[in-house]
């Protein structure tokens, strides 16, 4: 009867700390417009990354040399390419290449990084020690000059990319959730739950995770901006995706000789970019706001 009562009571606080999370997001996002255009502006690149390849009205690969470098018009909404590519169809179908890469590494750093941060924080010792010295050794190494040595050692494909800014992620999501643990290890929530005999991986996922999440969330969607602008940086180094794929990195790349004739050529897929992490960066901040219990948006 107790037990029933105690998951009751559980599953009645995780409702009601969820309903508050949306209220005070939706406080935000009304009082903040600039959150607001950076949420929009999110979903229409999430809508476009899926459907972008099926509605863009020119095939984003296929040449047409009778058409090279023209500037924005009626019928190229952003002009062609040196190659006479329509960009405005090559940015469409470029956003779930660009997205994918920056989600995805960061999904494994997460799971790697708070894996190895929780087992550390929680046993310490020699685990500990072992977890975090390794850490450092990767910490050791500017982000991205490790994500170039690994992409330079296993070759230039979206995998080995993807696995690169993983590589690159583990070490602050690792730190950051260690840390974490270490503020709510010895609470008396967690000591109570181990007096009565609670094992390890019920007292991580019922205890402490539950109250570690916030900053992971926030470092998470920031570090997602991140990876999307070092997966750009790889591929115009020519370092990431090769050519003729449409990915806003290398499309910036491939406009570079021309910005000073053609800089249309450059500037819509550099836009993205800088949209799209902005956007990314403003709804982090926005999390933070939402997400930290002293805020104002109740």
């Amino acid at each position: 009867m107790a037990t029933t009562t105690a998951r009751l009571l559980s599953i009645s606080e995780t409702l009601r700390t969820r309903k508050t999370f949306r209220t005070r997001f939706f406080n935000r996002v009304t009082r903040n417009y600039t959150t607001l255009f950076a949420l929009l502006f999110l979903i229409l690149i999430a809508v476009i990354a899926v459907i972008g390849p099926s509605i863009a009205p020119f095939d984003p690969i296929r040449q047409n040399y009778n058409n090279v470098n023209i500037p924005p018009n009626t019928t190229h909404w952003f002009g062609t390419d040196n190659f006479g590519r329509d960009i405005f169809s090559r940015v469409l179908s470029g956003a779930y290449l660009s997205l994918s890469i920056g989600i995805f590494s960061v999904v494994i750093g997460l799971f790697v990084g708070v894996t190895l941060g929780v087992l550390a924080g929680f046993f310490g010792g020699l685990i500990d020690e072992l977890i975090m010295r390794s850490v450092d050794v990767l910490l050791a190494f500017p982000g991205i000059l490790l994500a170039i040595l690994i992409v330079s050692i296993l070759g230039s494909t979206v995998t080995n990319v993807i696995f690169a800014l993983a590589i690159f992620s583990i070490p602050t999501f690792a730190r950051l959730t260690r840390s974490a643990v270490l503020s709510v290890r010895f609470l008396d929530y967690v000591l109570a739950a181990q007096s009565i005999g609670a094992r390890p991986p019920r007292i991580i996922n019922f205890h402490i995770l539950p109250n570690i999440v916030s900053p992971i969330i926030v470092y998470s969607t920031l570090r997602m901006a991140t990876a999307i602008l070092s997966g750009a940086t790889l591929s115009f180094l020519g370092l990431g995706v090769s050519p003729p794929t449409p990915e806003w990195g290398l499309m910036v790349s491939a406009g570079l000789p021309f910005l000073r004739t053609h800089p249309h050529i450059i500037f819509f897929p550099g836009a993205a970019i800088f949209l799209t992490v902005l956007s990314i960066n403003l709804i982090g901040d926005a999390l933070r706001d939402v997400l930290d219990p002293k805020g104002k948006y109740d």
